[in-house]
């Protein structure tokens, strides 16, 4: 499952990133590691953004970088 078809309020954990080196890098630098728990908190208007919490962090990622996310809900 993708971080995209979680639905809000859904804990996860982050199981990897389906991406070449250029994602994997940013996302780290955002704190998105393997391993990590995610949680959905809100989306965009109109299918926008994806509001995720990670370590106490709120960030906007877009629907094309959550669907490299693959996830298992805990």
């Amino acid at each position: 499952m993708t971080l995209d078809q979680l639905d809000t309020g859904t804990n996860a954990r982050v199981i990897s990133i389906a991406g070449g080196r250029g994602l994997y890098r940013n996302l780290s630098q955002m704190g998105i590691h393997p391993g990590d728990t995610i949680v959905v908190s809100g989306t965009g208007a109109f299918r926008g953004p994806l509001l995720v919490d990670i370590h106490g962090i709120r960030i906007a990622l877009g629907r094309g970088v959550a669907r490299r996310i693959v996830v298992a809900p805990s």
